[in-house]
């Protein structure tokens, strides 16, 4: 069973370039959170336009990690699929996307961002109380200096997504 720990350092590994950027230690480790979940999370056969097609990670408005999460996401396979990282203006956008991360600074437009992706199959990452609760799958925080995790499988069902034992064995369940 992996660690936190050994998920971190996982994510670290497999994408060397991550410490060359100057992004702060919380989003380098948040950052590596998302490549994983892009590796532990299996989307429908329909949320793919074809067998080629990357998986997208979009970050909303704001993009706390610089060009890192970027860089670092060239050296990700997720199965057979690549990983792309784009920045998005509009929470409209969010359902072109895999995987969207809204910043505590975009904190205002989640329930904007839950509402566009609602009956697609988007992985939603949030960084602030109340995400989960309000109807995202996944909601990071900082305990301790640590970064935990909570799922809503739930969410992740709504989303027609699956999420790995080794994910959720990391991870407080979500109550909605």
């Amino acid at each position: 069973m992996l660690t936190q720990l050994t998920f971190v350092l996982l994510a670290v590994a497999v994408c060397p370039a991550w410490t060359a950027e100057p992004a702060t230690d919380e989003y380098r480790v948040k950052g590596a959170f998302l490549l994983n979940f892009a590796r532990f999370v299996d989307w429908p056969p329909q949320a793919f336009k074809g067998p080629a097609e990357p998986i997208s990670i979009c970050v909303l408005g704001t993009n706390p990690f610089g060009a890192a999460l970027d860089q670092a996401a060239r050296s990700v396979t997720a199965g057979t699929r690549g990983v792309v990282v784009r920045q998005i203006a509009e929470a409209q956008l969010a359902s072109q996307c895999h995987l969207v991360f809204v910043s505590v600074a975009e904190r205002r437009r989640s329930r904007q961002l839950l509402e566009a992706v609602r009956g697609g199959n988007v992985l939603t990452v949030g960084e602030f109380d109340g995400f989960v609760p309000g109807g995202g799958v996944i909601g990071l925080s900082v305990e301790d200096g640590k970064i935990r995790m909570e799922i809503s499988t739930a969410a992740a069902d709504r989303a027609g997504l699956h999420i790995s034992a080794k994910l959720l064995s990391l991870a407080q369940a979500g109550k909605k």
